[in-house]
C-alpha cells in the first residue's frame, strides 16, 4: 500500500562517526499549523539495499531510513523518516 509521503523538518544529532540520530519532527498539520514532536524511540533501517519499504516507498542503498516513535494525541505513534544525502529533504510517511 503506496503511502503519501510529505516533506518534515527534522532535528538530528551528527555523531562524530558519521551517523544522524533523529530527536525531533516537526510537521504541518491539516489546519496548516506547526505541531513538533519528540522523538521518543528510533530504528535505524538505512543501508540494507535496494528495496520497497511497508509503506510503499522505494529506497536505495544510500537512503537514511528511520522508523520512529513519538507521542502524538496521547498516544505512541510509529512515524518514518526518509532522507536521501544527494537531497535536502526529510520525508515522511503518515503515523500508524
Amino acid at each position: 500500500m503506496k503511502e503519501e509521503v510529505s516533506a518534515v523538518d527534522v532535528i538530528c544529532q551528527h555523531s562524530r562517526d558519521g551517523s544522524m540520530i533523529p530527536i525531533k519532527v516537526r510537521i504541518v498539520d491539516e489546519d496548516g499549523e506547526y505541531q513538533t514532536y519528540r522523538i521518543k524511540e528510533y530504528r535505524d533501517l538505512s543501508h540494507r539495499g535496494t528495496m520497497e519499504m511497508p509503506d510503499g516507498v522505494f529506497v536505495s542503498n544510500r537512503t537514511l531510513v528511520y522508523e520512529c516513535d513519538i507521542m502524538a494525541f496521547g498516544r505512541k505513534r510509529m512515524i518514518r523518516l526518509y532522507y536521501e544525502p544527494s537531497g535536502t529533504v526529510w520525508k515522511m510517511t503518515p503515523f500508524t
